[in-house]
């Protein structure tokens, strides 16, 4: 009887998951694994798409792992981990996230029998630390550098490396022509670290095909007044003035009153009014700038005022677009008219405004930095276009990593295998368990060429028997071996240009077995609710207003009775 009065220790709410130890382990494990399904079908050039759909409706078709870790809503706390992994890859590398989940969920996978056959978990873990040191030691090792080669050899194997990354996405049936629009746009932003300065415009309408770059920078024409019809729509080499100022009359700000003792004397004040916008627009074309563009309004008078001078002037500029232009042409934002001298003016070599769709665009081309470029994206379905943008992100982020760690490695699924087999034959070299630890996560390596062979419809035990008796042989010829998505065997990867930055797998690898190690360090989970019923609490209160909150909704929808 004492026994059964005795307190409870933990207070924990009800239907939480109350295990500690090795089941708590074992359950973090299990949710990371479905996590890792989730995304697995979406790996590799046959990888198929997810559609998520969310509460207010949004519909997003995407096969990049980060844009579907984040849009699903997971709530487990170490599942969660796998969300953050997949998040740093796309911030860091841009591409490989659907790889570093799946090579998390397999490391977990390997590691799940030896838990619940009783191993400490630390063993594991510096098990897993020492292979992923090795494994990344071999990359190293394996990578070839394509520094030193001239600019045209550059852009051709930067561009295999774009079609690879592009080769698993939507928009992978026309990789070669966005390949080298990516490696173009990249190479045109030089070394600037700023990626806001490659825009991407998208326009719904024609096909993939219809796609274009602009060496320089566009965009969407923006609101106009009357008058902006009869302005000039083409330059050559003009001069281009931007601002930060309003050219148009405002009513006084702050209800400012003005006493009159005569109404001669209203007049004046109207004039003055006049004055001022005429004064500021006077300014601007004495400047000799052939092109204002301003992120505040440029109203109905100033339009037509620049219009009958040959002006072309565009208001309500985004902040983006407006440092792109400023960026490209050299020029700074002004914030006053005052005083404008050359050096603040940009310019280009043609300004044009041109129909793409039925939208019309802005195109500044021929800048004299040449620090940025727009690619303007066309295709059919909204969804699609998003789609489309996301990939050339990834295309670009992964273009821009390989120019700066100049070494790429074998894909296809080569890379993987080769240091499967290193680790395997390390492996034999050490006395004790952790022969057995690593042995098993060279084993969870394999997993990228066989989810490559399952998306593709191959037989992977056939196709990975094949690899690893090619990745065995002696003289190493082998090691550059992966799967052939197209005809279902086995080929050299890295003859048929399947190429990825080495700077991607060593990311993926590092933060697959961090993610790995973090999941098999906790055993035990406490939810504190507490704090959970205290916001309960505050939101009550906050919506029946002081605490009432019962009173407050008791009567919806019939008369409360008066006592």
């Amino acid at each position: 009887m004492a026994a059964m009065m005795q307190p409870q220790i933990i207070l924990l709410k009800e239907g939480t998951d109350t295990s500690q130890g090795k089941a708590q382990l074992v359950s973090n494990i299990n949710a990371c694994m479905a996590v890792a399904d989730v995304v697995r079908t979406t790996l590799g050039p046959r990888g198929m798409d997810k559609l998520i759909h969310d509460e207010k409706g949004n519909t997003t078709i995407s096969n990049d792992g980060a844009t579907i870790m984040k849009l699903l809503d997971i709530i487990h706390p170490a599942a969660k981990i796998l969300v953050d992994i997949a998040k740093s890859q796309d911030s860091e590398v841009g591409d490989g996230t659907t790889t570093v989940v799946l090579l998390a969920g397999e490391f977990l996978k390997e590691a799940k029998p030896f838990i619940e056959d009783g191993v400490h978990p630390q063993n594991l873990i510096r098990s897993y630390r020492t292979a992923s040191y090795l494994a990344i030691e071999k990359i190293k090792e394996l990578a070839t550098s394509i520094e030193g080669k001239s600019l045209e050899e550059k852009k051709g194997l930067l561009a295999k490396c774009a079609a690879t990354t592009l080769s698993s996405k939507l928009i992978g049936g026309e990789k070669e022509f966005f390949a080298s629009m990516v490696v173009d746009a990249v190479i045109a932003i030089g070394n600037g670290d700023r990626l806001n300065l490659i825009g991407i415009k998208k326009v719904p309408g024609g096909t993939m095909r219809d796609s274009f770059l602009v060496n320089g920078v566009a965009f969407k024409k923006t609101f106009s007044y009357a008058g902006f019809e009869q302005q000039p729509k083409k330059f050559v080499n003009p001069k281009i003035l931007l601002l930060n100022v309003e050219l148009e009359l405002k009513s006084e700000k702050e209800n400012a009153e003005i006493r009159l003792s005569d109404p001669s004397q209203y007049q004046s004040i109207v004039d003055a009014e006049w004055n001022i916008i005429y004064d500021k627009l006077d300014k601007c074309v004495k400047s000799g700038a052939k092109i204002v563009l301003s992120r505040l309004a440029i109203g109905d008078l100033a339009t037509q005022y620049f219009a009958d001078r040959d002006i072309f002037c565009a208001g309500r500029v985004t902040e983006e677009d407006l440092q792109r232009v400023a960026a490209a042409t050299s020029g700074t934002v002004q914030t006053s008219v005052n005083n404008i001298i050359d050096e603040v003016l940009g310019s280009c070599e043609v300004f044009e405004e041109r129909q793409v769709g039925n939208e019309r665009f802005n195109i500044f081309s021929g800048c004299p930095s040449g620090q940025t470029a727009t690619i303007v994206l066309r295709g059919g379905a909204d969804q699609f276009i998003e789609e489309a943008e996301r990939s050339l992100h990834d295309a670009i982020m992964i273009v821009r990593r390989a120019l700066k760690n100049s070494t790429v490695v074998a894909g296809g699924g080569a890379i993987d295998m080769e240091i499967s087999r290193y680790l395997r034959q390390h492996a034999r070299t050490i006395a004790g368990k952790s022969q057995l630890f690593i042995n098993a996560y060279a084993k969870a390596l394999e997993v990228i060429p066989r989810q490559l062979c399952d998306n593709a419809g191959f037989d992977a035990t056939d196709v990975l028997n094949k690899l690893r008796q090619k990745h065995a042989l002696q003289s190493g010829e082998g090691a550059l071996y992966g799967v052939d998505i197209n005809t279902g065997g086995i080929a050299d990867s890295f003859a048929n240009f399947v190429w990825e930055p080495a700077v991607v797998k060593i990311n993926a690898i590092n933060a697959a077995t961090e993610a790995a190690c973090l999941v098999l360090s906790v055993d035990e989970t406490v939810k504190n609710p507490k704090s959970e019923s205290a916001q309960g609490d505050a939101a009550a209160s906050a919506m029946g207003g002081r605490g009432r909150g019962g009173a407050a909704f008791r009567g919806r929808g019939r008369g409360m009775r008066r006592r």
